[in-house]
């Protein structure tokens, strides 16, 4: 390792166009999307046959043969096979905790490479049976005669056969992440017509960038499929108005179909790395990756599961000397609309953030201006792992055209949150 902390380059990224689950990529698994995004990151820096010091990430939903699904995606792309690959899961945060992880190791001197990446698909989701049905073929294969295995299955019933798919819930609350943020929007009072209209505004800034070629060196085509279909370039108000509401049925809920992500199948990368690795491989630098910070909150007793970034971003701040108000650009990840604007809200607020933050006074507000300027999660999905990548690349990309400064703030199940700060190479 160095004496001194050496400066962590952002080099760029891709992804596949993310697809809403049980669409386009019905047939492909996580192993397909991410070899698919790694091979277009390939491609596009020209790294076939080259090492790298490490590729980290990994999927959330996972089958139990993709133990090591980074080392798999290696191995199925052009990078050499000297390359490490390491599996890492950390909900929604899981590829932006992968840069932050191989930054640290790129400053520190440990390595000089690194590809953060991250897959998800709920369409190839695992499906298992009880775990009662699921002793007795593990007890089958154990048996020693075609009797003894007959045996087995005496006083079998057919609620034993029927598959368990995963469910899309907290294990410590049995709430589903968007019946947490049903809670967190009655709680922020959150008004449907503000997440109504954040989400008209992600489509429009997506469908804006999409039109003006921006997007078109941030994706690879994969399955013949070359944009993302969640994407509503026709997106109203007046339409969003007629949707009802999808997590709390009542008249108190807010949430609905289109201001939540939906579902989402897909893939994302990022490659970092050193200056001296970068010009000696003859590949640019867009940005550097300055600092990171991940927290997590007491969600079971009511804290809020998707608050936590708010911590984890106050913290950064404090670590940098910067004020919330000190970027020109913000990521704000749009799990749900309801979850940005209490986001939003709570670093407005003096009482939250002398409780939770421990400051005398609130951090602020920001100028909504500079937030998602060419969309997010809402306009283009939230395939779980593969979101913080796709940030990633998106805020390095805007910084090397614009300069100034980013932040991010990803929410992940379990109540944790990810936060970075990236700083434009032209500064």
């Amino acid at each position: 390792m160095t004496g001194t902390l050496r400066r962590v380059a952002i080099i760029g990224g891709v992804r596949i166009p993310f697809c809403r689950s049980n669409t386009l990529y019905g047939d492909l698994s996580n192993l397909d999307m991410m070899a698919a995004a790694l091979n277009g990151l390939v491609d596009k820096y020209k790294l076939k046959g080259k090492h790298i010091d490490e590729v980290v990430g990994g999927a959330v939903v996972t089958h139990s043969k993709d133990f090591n699904i980074a080392r798999e995606a290696v191995l199925s792309t052009k990078l050499a096979t000297s390359t490490p690959g390491v599996t890492l899961i950390q909900a929604c945060g899981t590829s932006l905790q992968a840069a932050l992880m191989s930054g640290a190791k790129i400053a520190s001197g440990e390595i000089e490479s690194a590809i953060a990446l991250g897959s998800d698909t709920t369409s190839d989701a695992p499906i298992v049976f009880t775990k009662k049905f699921s002793k007795r073929l593990i007890d089958v294969g154990l048996a020693k005669t075609p009797l003894d295995k007959l045996k087995v299955f005496k006083g079998i019933s057919a609620g034993e056969l029927a598959p368990q798919p995963p469910v899309v819930a907290e294990p410590r609350t049995g709430l589903s992440m968007g019946q947490h943020c049903e809670l967190m929007a009655q709680e922020w009072k959150i008004p449907r017509a503000e997440q109504d209209q954040l989400a008209v505004e992600s489509h429009k800034k997506a469908a804006a960038a999409y039109a003006s070629g921006y997007m078109d060196d941030l994706i690879v085509p994969c399955a013949g499929v070359y944009r993302d279909n969640n994407l509503r370039e026709d997106i109203s108000l007046e339409k969003l108005s007629t949707l009802k509401n999808a997590f709390e049925k009542s008249e108190r809920g807010t949430m609905t179909a289109a201001n939540s992500t939906p579902l989402t199948d897909g893939a994302a990368c990022v490659l970092l790395g050193s200056e001296e690795w970068a010009a000696k491989n003859g590949l640019p630098v867009l940005a550097y990756l300055t600092y990171g910070q991940h927290s997590a909150n007491n969600f079971v007793e009511g804290e809020g599961l998707l608050m936590a970034p708010t911590i984890a971003v106050s913290k950064m701040l404090d670590r940098a000397g910067l004020t919330l108000q000190d970027f020109d650009f913000y990521e704000i990840h749009e799990a749900f609309a309801a979850q940005v604007l209490a986001t939003l809200k709570a670093w407005e607020d003096p009482a939250y953030c002398k409780r939770f933050l421990g400051k005398d006074a609130p951090l602020g507000s920001i100028d909504r201006a500079k937030l998602n300027v060419m969309g997010s999660s809402l306009a283009f999905g939230h395939p779980f792992a593969a979101t913080g990548a796709r940030i990633v690349a998106n805020l390095a990309k805007l910084l090397s055209e614009r300069g100034g400064r980013g932040l991010i703030s990803v929410c992940t199940a379990g109540g944790m949150g990810v936060a970075a700060i990236l700083e434009s190479a032209k500064n």
